[in-house]
C-alpha cells in the first residue's frame, strides 16, 4: 500500500496524482455543463398547462440544485480497477444505459476497466461516464472488497484532499500475494478529520458491516442498534440516500421522512442529504408528526408513563367506539308519494356487520347512509321500480337517514374526546376498566376540568393520544419509507404513532439502549419493532467504533453493566487513542481554563454540563471574553465553542469536549438509572479529546 504526498508545485504530466488531478478538472467540467444543460431547458412548449408547467419547472430546479459542485467536497473519493470487465447488471441501472469506461471514451466494456467512485453520477458530452455513483452496483466493491474476497478488483484506490484539492493518493492490490493487508492511512485521517459545522456525509468512509445495512431492500424495516460513534445516523441517512437512487420512481410517490429527537440534531444532520444530491427527504419530530393541537403544558415523569404506554391505545379505541349507538326505531324515506320502512332489526344487522369490520370510526360511518339506502333500493326493485345509483345516493342524503345515522354512529372530534377522558373521571373509568387501575386513572386525570380544546394546556403525550385517536376516526397517511433516529427514548405510543406512517412502507430504526434517557425508554428492540407495527423487522448491531477515541469509550463504558448489562460494548477501531484527562477543579474559571486549552487545536469544542450549571457556565465564559453558541447553531472561524446542556447532547459530536461535574449530570435525572445514561452520552461526545472537570467526587460507578 503506498500514499505520494502532493507536489505543492504541481506534478509531472506523467505523474500519477497528476493524471488523477486532471480527471478531476475535467469531471468538475462535466457536471458544470450538466447544470447548464439543465439550466438551458426551454419548457414553453412541452407543457399542456400551467399546472404541467409548475412541476416541471420544480423538478427542474431541483436537479439543478442536485447537480451543484461543492468546492470543498470532492466529486471523488476512490478509484476500482476490474480484472475483468462488470457484467451490464453491475452498472449504473438500466434508466441511465449501460455503463462504459469511466477512464475514456465508449467503445463497449474492456477487461481492466476502472471507474472512479464519487457522490454522484457524472458523464462527458457523448454520454461516458467519468464519475460512479457510490450507490451504483459497480461502486459496490469499493466498500466490501478486501484481500480474501477481492470481488475481481485488482486495485482500490483511494485518494486525498485538502479542502477540494486532490492532495494524495493510497492504493490496494488486492490480488497481490505480496501486499499485507494494511489499515489505510487516508481511511483514519478522513474518519479523524476536525468537525467544523453540521454533520457530513460519510461515503469515502462507509464500512463493510454498514454498507450491508445501507443496501438492504426497500421492502424491510431494518433495526440498528449502534453504540456511540458506531455511525448508525449516518448508517440510516446513506440507506435514504441508497433507497431513493434505487427506487426513486416508487419513494417519488409516496415519500420519505426522517424523524429525529429535536430540533437541534435535526439542523446538525440536514446537510447530509443535499450533499449527496437528495433533496425531497423531509425531516421532523414525533412532535411535528402530532401537532393536532398547541403544546403548552407538560406532565409529571409519572403521568407521561402512563399516558405513553400502548394500553391507552385500547382506552381510546373503546372511548371512541362507545358513541355507536345500537338502533331501536325504524327510519322512513319519504320520496314523493311512496314511503320506505327500514325496520330496526335491519339497521342493528347493519351497524354491528360495520362494527365487526373494525374499519375506521368515519369511514364507518360514511358507509352506513350508503348501507341504508340500499335496503331502500331493494325494496324499490321488489315494487317493480328500476332505481340507479343516483337515487341510492339521494336516498343516503334523505333528512331521515341522516337523521338516524347521526343518532346511530355520531362524528367523533379526537381532540374533544381525549379532553373528556382526561377531564372526566366517570367516562375515563368507565373505559378503562380492567386497563389501568385507579391509581393509574388518578395519576393521568387533570386537576382541573377544561372547558374547550384551545384553552386546555396539552402536553406532548396529549398530543401522541389525540393522534392515536384521530387515526381510529380516519386512516392516516403511510409514506414510502421512514427513519428514526434515536428511536430508544420513544414511549409506546410514540412508536404508533411513526408506526402509522409508514403501515405501507418500511422503516429503518436507528438507536442505542444504553442511551436512553426517558423515564419511557424501551427495554428491548423486538418490544419497540411491535409497537412500531414492524414486528418482522431484521435487528442489526455495530459495535465497531470510529468515531469516540479509545480511551474515551474505554472510560465511558465503564457505565455499561449499570445502564445496559449484556450490551456489547464499543471497541474502537482508531489508531489514535486520543485525548482523555480527568481534572479535579475549584471553580468555574478552570473549566473556562480547559476550554480555552482544547480551542487551541483546530476544529470544534464543546462543553457539556447538566442543565442547571448552564447559566454559570455562561456567565463564566462571557466574563472571560469567550464566545460560544448555542447546540443547532453553526460554528463559524471566530466561535468554534459550543455551550451544551446535558438534555441536547444527544447525537451531537465535537472534535473535543470539557464535560463539567459527572455527579451533577446524573442528579439532574429523577432516577440513578436515567443520570447514569445521560452521563453515558455526554462522555461520548467527542471525537479527538475529552477533559472531565470535577469539584465533587466521581459518580462511584465510574471508579
Amino acid at each position: 500500500m503506498s500514499t505520494p504526498a502532493a507536489d505543492p508545485l504541481g506534478a509531472r504530466p506523467d505523474d500519477p496524482l497528476s493524471r488523477e488531478r486532471s480527471h478531476l478538472a475535467s469531471s468538475r467540467s462535466a457536471l458544470r455543463a450538466m447544470r447548464e444543460d439543465v439550466e438551458s431547458l426551454d419548457i414553453k412548449d412541452v407543457t399542456a398547462n400551467w399546472v404541467n408547467a409548475e412541476v416541471l419547472s420544480r423538478q427542474i430546479d431541483d436537479r439543478i440544485k442536485a447537480l451543484a459542485d461543492l468546492s470543498d467536497t470532492p466529486l471523488f473519493f476512490g478509484r476500482l480497477n476490474y480484472l475483468h470487465a462488470p457484467g451490464a447488471e453491475q452498472a449504473e441501472g438500466a434508466s441511465k444505459g449501460p455503463a462504459r469506461s469511466a477512464s475514456g471514451k465508449g467503445g463497449g466494456r474492456r477487461a481492466g476497466e476502472q471507474f472512479y467512485i464519487g457522490r454522484r453520477h457524472v458523464h462527458d458530452a457523448d454520454g461516458d461516464p467519468m464519475v460512479i455513483d457510490w450507490r451504483a452496483p459497480v461502486s459496490q466493491p469499493f466498500y466490501r472488497a478486501s484481500k480474501k474476497d477481492p470481488l475481481d478488483v485488482s486495485l482500490r484506490r483511494r485518494f486525498g484532499y485538502t479542502g477540494g484539492d486532490l492532495t494524495a493518493y493510497e492504493d490496494e492490490h488486492l490480488m497481490d500475494p505480496a501486499e499485507a493487508a494494511a489499515t489505510s492511512k487516508l481511511l483514519q485521517q478522513e474518519i479523524e478529520r476536525p468537525r467544523v459545522g453540521p454533520m457530513r456525509d460519510i461515503v469515502a468512509t462507509i464500512q463493510p458491516e454498514q454498507d450491508e445495512i445501507v443496501r438492504s431492500g426497500l421492502g424491510g424495516t431494518v433495526c440498528v442498534q449502534g453504540g456511540p460513534g458506531t455511525g448508525k445516523t449516518a448508517v440510516g441517512l446513506h440507506r435514504v440516500a441508497y433507497l431513493l437512487y434505487a427506487h426513486r420512481e416508487r419513494l417519488a410517490r409516496t415519500g420519505t421522512l426522517v424523524i429525529g429527537p429535536n430540533k437541534s440534531f435535526l439542523h446538525y444532520i440536514e446537510q447530509v442529504l443535499p450533499a449527496l444530491g437528495e433533496l425531497t427527504v423531509r425531516q421532523g419530530t414525533v412532535d411535528d408528526l402530532v401537532a393536532h393541537v398547541e403544546v403548552r403544558g407538560t406532565d409529571e415523569a409519572p403521568a407521561a408513563v402512563i399516558k405513553g404506554d400502548a394500553r391507552m391505545a385500547e382506552v381510546l379505541r373503546r372511548a371512541i367506539y362507545s358513541h355507536v349507538t345500537i338502533p331501536t326505531e325504524p327510519v322512513m324515506v319519504v320520496r314523493g308519494s311512496r314511503r320506505w320502512r327500514v325496520p330496526a332489526y335491519e339497521l342493528e344487522a347493519i351497524v354491528r356487520e360495520l362494527l365487526d369490520r373494525d374499519i375506521r370510526y368515519g369511514a364507518a360511518r360514511e358507509a352506513l347512509p350508503q348501507r341504508i339506502a340500499h335496503v331502500v333500493l331493494v325494496q324499490m326493485e321488489r315494487s317493480g321500480e328500476a332505481p340507479d345509483d343516483r337515487v341510492q345516493d339521494a336516498v343516503a342524503r334523505n333528512a331521515a337517514v341522516k337523521a338516524a345515522v347521526k343518532a346511530m354512529w355520531p362524528p367523533v372530534e379526537p381532540a374533544k374526546l381525549v379532553l373528556r377522558l382526561l377531564s372526566d373521571a366517570d367516562f375515563l373509568a368507565a373505559h378503562a376498566e380492567g386497563i389501568l387501575d385507579e391509581d393509574e386513572q388518578k395519576t393521568i386525570l387533570w386537576a382541573k376540568a377544561v372547558r374547550s380544546v384551545k384553552a386546555a394546556k396539552w402536553s406532548a403525550p396529549d398530543a401522541v393520544l389525540i393522534d392515536e385517536a384521530t387515526d381510529l376516526v380516519q386512516r392516516t397517511h403511510s409514506l414510502g419509507h421512514v427513519v428514526l433516529d434515536e428511536a430508544q427514548d420513544l414511549s409506546p405510543m410514540q412508536y404508533r404513532a411513526v408506526g402509522r406512517r409508514c403501515t405501507t412502507g418500511s422503516a429503518t430504526v436507528l438507536g442505542d439502549l444504553a442511551q436512553g434517557t426517558t423515564p419511557w425508554a424501551t427495554r428491548s428492540w423486538d418490544e419497540a419493532l411491535a409497537h412500531l407495527g414492524k414486528s418482522d423487522g431484521v435487528i442489526e448491531e455495530l459495535t465497531a467504533g470510529f468515531r469516540v477515541p479509545t480511551d474515551v469509550i474505554t472510560y465511558a463504558s465503564r457505565l455499561l453493566p449499570h445502564i445496559a448489562p449484556g450490551l456489547t460494548p464499543v471497541a474502537s477501531v482508531r489508531e489514535n487513542p486520543g485525548f482523555f484527562d480527568l481534572r479535579s477543579v475549584a471553580d468555574t474559571a478552570e473549566v473556562v481554563a480547559a476550554c480555552e486549552e482544547l480551542l487551541r487545536n483546530e476544529g470544534s469544542t464543546g462543553l457539556i454540563a447538566a442543565d442547571a450549571r448552564i447559566p454559570a457556565l455562561a456567565e463564566a465564559l462571557t466574563s472571560a471574553g469567550i464566545g460560544y453558541i448555542d447546540p443547532g447553531e453553526e460554528t463559524t472561524v471566530e466561535t468554534r465553542l459550543t455551550l451544551v446542556p446535558a438534555s441536547l447532547a444527544k447525537g451531537l459530536e465535537y472534535d473535543y469536549v470539557v464535560l463539567d461535574e459527572p455527579q451533577a449530570v446524573v442528579d439532574g435525572e429523577p432516577d440513578e438509572r436515567t443520570g447514569l445514561r445521560r452521563l453515558y452520552v455526554a462522555l461520548t461526545r467527542a471525537v479527538s479529546g475529552l477533559i472531565v472537570t470535577h469539584a465533587a467526587p466521581l459518580p462511584s460507578q465510574l471508579a
